[in-house]
């Protein structure tokens, strides 16, 4: 059964950081296409950063760049998103994703296949 769990959510002040991690189980995450999406109150779903399956090309949205970085452990089977500089708009619950191969535009939450259950993060003083 292809799963893919997220952790690392909470509340932190704006400026902090934190690092989100995604453990896969059912199938080799290495594989696979990775990405990171968020989706705030009342907004689509929108995508950040994504690791490409074949050779490992990274690919970020305009309002991470800088500040988040994505990341594959494949010893691990996990993927992680590291945020720095966090901003109270970053709020949001943040989700992974995987899927094969690598979609055209991988910023587009339509073109992936298996989500975890997502993540809350709240960035507020």
């Amino acid at each position: 059964q292809v799963q893919l769990v997220e952790s690392g959510g909470g509340l932190v002040q704006p400026g902090g950081s934190l690092r989100l991690s995604c453990a896969a189980s059912g199938f080799t995450l290495a594989y696979y296409a990775v990405g990171w999406f968020r989706q705030a109150p009342g907004k689509e779903r929108e995508g950040l950063s994504y690791i490409s399956s074949y050779d490992n090309r990274i690919f970020s949205a305009d309002s991470v760049k800088g500040r988040f970085t994505i990341a594959r452990d494949s010893a691990k089977n996990t993927m992680y998103l590291q945020m720095n500089s966090l901003k109270p708009e970053d709020t949001a619950v943040y989700y992974c994703a995987a899927t094969v191969p690598t979609p055209p535009n991988g910023l587009d939450p339509a073109e992936w296949d298996y989500w975890g259950q997502g993540t809350q993060v709240i960035v507020s003083s």
